[in-house]
């Protein structure tokens, strides 16, 4: 049996965060070619540090998105995001694009032809997750920590503290009594500040009004401890204090550690590649699982093949919630999606220019948007799940 009185601690870094703003780089990338192209084809990595970002990878789409539009694109993505720091400025970055064509062995396997459907993108396992513990199924430790964050980003974006910068992260440490989420024991903010005169004390007594605004009323008391800023003076932030890659904070972009995580990443990655998509399918389905009350959490592995059109398996765990029997479900899970490549980008709409916007703050636990942005967060699978499992 689970432990049911336990503390679990989860991560989140803002839009400002190196890797995040080479997560923002890479999937706006992506967001132009499907723009132009639906079918277009993208894999795009982005580093970047102290005034120099390179944007590198392979892509098949129109040849009217040249190298110069992709750097264009990116300096507004830095600026959007708030940089115009003395070692990292949207508009003085040195800013290399080395983006070239999709290799031939990777399309033959991927692309439809003839009797073969499209194949998958690549091999791999990808997980779903949700539990019973927000109102969006989300785990409590990584939904509060990006909840942190996002309020502060309001903040600045706003003028309404205007002191604040654009890196920063968050930790929470949630306490579970009979294994639901009751408080907060730790809570950690680093976020960087433009007035260099600012210390810990001081920067607290600007973010602690927006914390406690995220977290659920009651979850702070006496005892919760607090760590803000604990080194004292975060002036120098993005990739100016530290470099950043895409794909290094999949644990963030995911459940903060709550589930298992395949190990792919999912920013800078066209819909083909099933380390975005099919990941995107399981949270849909564990979504729509726990939605429909047959459990009150889900696990859910998909496993591909490079090349092969429908998955190799379908795992489901309700780790002892189960109110159906665990292979029937599988059964019927496979009823309601067709998790071929192509079944899922279909069934979720996902060939649109979708991605940017999940680059910070998780790809989960989002409201769907009207353009179909987060349709991986609906739960319109719940009637047929309970009409074939009866």
């Amino acid at each position: 049996m689970s432990r049911q009185n336990y503390v679990f601690t989860s991560e989140s870094v803002s839009e400002g965060h190196p890797d995040k703003v080479c997560d923002r780089i890479s999937d706006t990338v992506v967001d132009a070619y499907l723009a132009a192209e639906p079918e277009a084809r993208v894999a795009c990595e982005t580093l970047a540090t102290t005034n120099r970002v390179v944007i590198a990878g392979e892509v098949r789409g129109p040849a009217t998105i040249t190298a110069d539009y992709i750097a264009h694109l990116a300096r507004l993505a830095i600026k959007d995001i708030g940089y115009e720091q003395e070692g990292f400025h949207w508009h003085d970055a040195d800013i290399e694009v080395l983006l070239h064509a999709q290799s031939g062995d990777i399309a033959q396997g991927v692309d439809a032809a003839g009797n073969k459907d499209e194949g998958a993108g690549d091999q791999g396992i990808m997980f779903g997750y949700a539990v019973r513990e927000t109102p969006e199924l989300m785990p409590a430790p990584i939904y509060y920590a990006h909840r942190i964050l996002k309020r502060l980003s309001e903040a600045r974006r706003s003028g309404e503290s205007g002191t604040l910068g654009p890196d920063a992260k968050s930790q929470v440490t949630v306490r579970y009594e009979n294994g639901k989420p009751v408080g907060v024991t730790q809570i950690v903010v680093s976020t960087q500040h433009l007035d260099p005169t600012l210390n810990s004390n001081d920067v607290r007594a600007i973010v602690e009004p927006y914390v406690r605004e995220a977290l659920p009323e009651g979850w702070i008391d006496a005892k919760t401890v607090w760590h803000v800023n604990p080194t004292g003076k975060f002036v120098i932030g993005g990739p100016d204090g530290d470099a950043g890659l895409t794909g290094r904070k999949i644990i963030v972009d995911t459940y903060g550690g709550a589930a298992p995580h395949g190990g792919g990443a999912f920013s800078g990655k066209d819909p083909t590649k099933v380390d975005r998509s099919a990941a995107y399918a399981a949270r849909y389905l564990a979504k729509n699982v726990v939605a429909a009350d047959l459990a009150d959490r889900a696990t859910i592995q998909i496993a591909y093949a490079i090349g092969v059109a429908q998955p190799l398996a379908l795992y489901v765990d309700l780790h002892g919630t189960a109110r159906v029997d665990e292979a029937k479900l599988e059964s019927a899970l496979l009823e309601v999606l067709d998790l071929s490549p192509r079944g899922i980008r279909q069934h979720l709409s996902l060939n649109r220019p979708i991605y940017a916007r999940t680059s910070s703050y998780g790809h989960f636990g989002r409201p769907p948007e009207a353009d179909g942005g987060f349709s991986w967060e609906r739960t319109d699978l719940v009637d047929a799940l309970r009409s074939i499992l009866g």
